[in-house]
């Protein structure tokens, strides 16, 4: 079993930019699919971001496309979501997800890991 750590929320300006990380630890970091989540107060959870265990393939969500990246960093065991242009409507409980059992996170993916959670706070 994977465990994982986020960090980097906050309280921002529309506008602004925040970095979210993903600590993973007790298993081989670079073997699993990694992902965020996110969800807003009143909906449902929802995909964000993701990447392939090597970090070749990068899939978004419709709605960060060009404003939010995935990466990750297989020799620190950490992923990262850089947000930037945020917006309002971005404000939610951002959650980072792993799967060892597929190659790559999707919108109808159900990881198996999950962290507890990051609020990210866009004020207008």
């Amino acid at each position: 079993q994977v465990q994982l750590v986020e960090s980097g929320g906050g309280l921002v300006q529309a506008g602004g930019s925040l970095r979210l990380s993903c600590a993973a630890s007790g298993s081989s970091f670079s073997n699993y699919a990694m992902g965020w989540f996110r969800q807003a107060p009143g909906k449902e959870r929802e995909f964000v971001a993701a990447i392939s265990t090597a970090g070749r393939t990068t899939v978004y969500t419709d709605s960060v496309k060009g404003r939010f990246t995935i990466s990750r960093d297989n020799t620190k065991n950490t992923h990262y979501l850089q947000m930037n242009s945020l917006k309002p409507e971005d404000t939610a409980v951002y959650y980072c997800a792993a799967d060892e059992t597929t190659r790559i996170l999707s919108t109808t993916t159900s990881p198996r890991y999950w962290g507890r959670g990051t609020q990210v706070t866009v004020s207008s």
